[in-house]
């Protein structure tokens, strides 16, 4: 093959590029020879951490894949399918956005709710719903604001045009956020079972086509940028933050559903991170094929373009189609009729060999095996060690921290609190309605809830992660993301089905932060295979920490559990709200004297140090069986769990939707404290109509698990052991405001 003298590398072009020095050697020794520039740009991408997980596989491969619904696991597909009855699948799948968003608010946001959107249609599946995890900053310092308002204003126009609702979310504050924020975006799909499209490519001589918008220089070496730290000269790299165009998405998601009916399509994927050559080289490695691109036909929206620059552009809105030969012209009517782009720009080939040209040039010429997970790819085994914080948390003992003699003081702190408080300012930016499939807006529920239509089913879905717990426990603190998650679905009426995972975490060469990634896998395990949530798939972020005076600053790990529920029947769908003054109020599950990691000991306290919320996990299984036989037979009119916040938290949200109050008393056997403001885990609210009341007290003393007569529903009160605490709607005012008012102009 030919090359350019000056396209001759070195192993310090190589580490530019990403690359450690033994990566270059194993690459000199796939190809037996010196890479030129293009290929050695390849192979970056490529085993970039974005793309190869070359640092996490070892320990993905440990979580659990198999659950009674599972279409397709871990690594199979694009995204996650699992099945839901009625001869219907439901396509899902989360990742993270979040060196772009931390550079380019806007932009970064927007493109990745777009990437994750095609991961889903792509596979054939219509996508239903939205949702997102967002961590950000100090709310006091104006560039978090400024990063709030660019990544939400983000979201919500691409999602709006496009045409999909954001169902749900969650929106975190912290210090250890105020560089590296975390942008997680989420999207759900339902698709007939048997009819989705697989990202293969095969078949000698079929070609292959790219389709959707025109190729520029935006996103170039984008996976390699976000396998790194930032750093003060991070705003440099804007040129690898894509630009996103929700609208040509649109034509693309129905021209894309419009020729899978032909049946003419063989594979197709998303052009993603690393664009053209992520896609050539994992389709062709999953079909044990190869294939011949010639670039000069890639259509481009710069002129002058090197071939490098097309090959590796992340430009959005674009898919690589394998069509059966012969039916091209089906598929090409189909594009023409939506205005778009449909180019065939090489063909598969037999063999493995990857073969891309320029102008009559041939510019790489590099086996597809080699280049992808779970093939060549590297893999590493990092070292790791327990961060030396862990023993302060340990350590912490709840009698240095005085009972609050002003209790109202710490309730208006923490329903104003911005991790607790409503999250208004950011979600009516988001068309939550478009489609009329959420059944959630006017009637909330711990998780939200997305009519199947044309079924009895729903489905329920739910983001969770509480980075704080992590960071004080790992493993705990991940186990208790998907407790919550599954929780939230079972509180709502769901059955809890299987996880999308989003792993952000920072620099997996730094043995603290590696045994939190180790330890945080660990706890996801556990849980899920005690819920039966398998892991379909998602995403892995490592790097999120900056370069300061103070060394490397990581953010809070925080291993995202975006889940999916399936609702048998809609009508048993259950609401957060207290219906009617009367009712009475129960605590399913046991009260603790915790105050680890509560929101009230971190922020009203300033206690940084301390150990997550208790969970056990056989207990959690226990309330939630409960929880879902109490719906199921009729017997409660509220349910909502017991999280951030405590228990007051809790009962304020139940009444506020209807400015209804509630008169409690607490058990003298707890510090009053930890009852109403600890965060320990297992626990649910429910609301008892009086003639519901024997049925229910008798199918709970038939199980194991504890439960508690609060109080009832009463007035708009808040009446705590005989104290009037205010109004609710007072509570509430503070409650809806407390975001919107922070995020106003200084």
């Amino acid at each position: 093959m030919s090359t350019r003298t000056e396209e001759l590398t070195t192993t310090e072009t190589a580490a530019k590029l990403g690359l450690l020095p033994q990566e270059f050697e194993q690459i000199c020794s796939i190809l037996g020879r010196t890479p030129n520039f293009t290929e050695l740009s390849i192979y970056s991408v490529m085993w970039s951490e974005h793309c190869s997980y070359k640092n996490s596989i070892v320990w993905l491969k440990t979580l659990p894949k198999d659950g009674p619904h599972m279409l397709a696991k871990a690594g199979e597909e694009n995204a996650g399918l699992v099945a839901i009855g009625d001869g219907l699948a439901c396509a899902f799948k989360i990742e993270s956005h979040n060196h772009p968003s931390a550079i380019e608010p806007y932009q970064g946001a927007a493109t990745g709710v777009g990437g994750i959107n095609r991961d889903i249609f792509t596979m054939g599946a219509r996508p239903i719903a939205q949702l997102n995890s967002l961590r950000f900053g100090n709310p006091a310092h104006e560039r978090t604001r400024w990063l709030m308002r660019g990544v939400v204003k983000g979201i919500g126009d691409y999602g709006n045009a496009f045409g999909i609702p954001t169902v749900g979310g969650e929106v975190f504050f912290d210090d250890s956020f105020n560089v590296n924020i975390l942008v997680n975006a989420m999207s759900v799909g339902i698709v007939r079972e048997g009819e989705t499209v697989s990202a293969i490519s095969k078949g000698t001589g079929n070609p292959v086509y790219i389709v959707g918008s025109s190729t520029g220089k935006d996103g170039i070496h984008g996976a390699t940028f976000a396998s790194g730290d930032l750093h003060e000269d991070s705003h440099e790299d804007l040129p690898s933050v894509q630009v996103g165009d929700p609208f040509m998405e649109k034509l693309l998601l129905e021209a894309t559903l419009e020729i899978i009916r032909t049946g003419a399509v063989v594979g197709m994927q998303d052009m993603g991170a690393a664009g053209i050559i992520c896609s050539t080289s994992e389709m062709s490695a999953k079909g044990q094929h190869g294939m011949e691109i010639w670039l000069d036909k890639v259509p481009t929206r710069q002129a002058n373009m090197k071939g490098w620059e097309i090959l590796l552009s992340e430009s959005q809105e674009r898919m690589l189609v394998v069509v059966e030969k012969g039916r091209e012209e089906a598929v090409e009517q189909i594009f023409a009729k939506w205005d778009l782009n449909c180019t065939q720009i090489g063909e598969v080939t037999s063999g493995d060999r990857l073969r891309f040209h320029m102008n009559g040039e041939m510019l790489a010429d590099v086996p597809a095996e080699s280049l992808v997970l779970g093939g060549g790819a590297p893999v590493y085994e990092r070292e790791y060690r327990e961060p030396a914080y862990m023993k302060l948390n340990r350590a912490f003992n709840p009698d240095s921290i005085a009972q609050p003699q002003d209790l109202k003081s710490v309730m208006q702190h923490l329903a104003s609190h911005p991790n607790i408080a409503s999250k208004r300012w950011v979600y009516t930016q988001y068309d939550s309605m478009v489609g009329t499939v959420n059944m959630s807006t006017n009637q909330p529920s711990d998780a939200a809830i997305v009519d199947v239509r044309g079924t009895d089913k729903a489905l329920a879905l739910t983001v969770d992660c509480n980075s704080r717990y992590v960071y004080s426990d790992p493993e705990q603190g991940c186990a208790i993301a998907v407790a919550e998650a599954a929780r939230n679905i079972v509180c709502s009426g769901g059955e809890p089905s299987a996880v999308t995972n989003c792993l952000n975490f920072g620099n997996p060469y730094n043995p603290e932060v590696y045994w939190q990634f180790v330890h945080a896998i660990k706890g996801m395990s556990a849980a899920c295979l005690k819920f039966q949530t398998p892991v379909t798939g998602g995403n892995v972020s490592f790097y999120n920490q900056s370069k300061s005076e103070q060394g490397e600053v990581p953010v809070f790990p925080t291993p995202t559990i975006g889940m999916v529920g399936i609702l048998p029947n809609k009508s048993q769908r259950m609401t957060l709200d207290f219906k009617a003054e009367g009712d009475s109020i129960f605590l399913i599950g046991s009260a603790q004297n915790d105050l680890g990691s509560s929101e009230y000991l971190y922020s009203f306290h300033g206690v940084k140090n301390s150990p997550a919320p208790c969970l056990d996990l056989d207990e959690e299984m226990g309330v939630q069986q409960v929880v879902s036989d109490l719906i199921r037979n009729g017997l409660v009119s509220s349910a909502h769990d017991v999280s951030d916040g405590g228990l007051f938290i809790t009962l304020l949200e139940s009444g506020m939707p209807r400015r209804l109050g509630f008169r409690i008393d607490t058990d003298e056997d707890f510090r009053k404290d930890a009852y109403l403001f600890g965060e320990s885990q297992s626990r649910v609210v429910v609301t008892v109509k009086p003639e519901q009341l024997d049925a229910f007290v008798e199918l709970l003393a038939e199980s194991d698990v504890d439960f508690t007569n609060l109080g009832e529903v009463s007035g708009d009160s808040v009446v705590i052991d005989g104290i009037d605490y205010g109004q609710v709607h007072e509570f509430r005012l503070a409650y809806d405001n407390a975001i919107g008012t922070l995020m106003q102009d200084h």
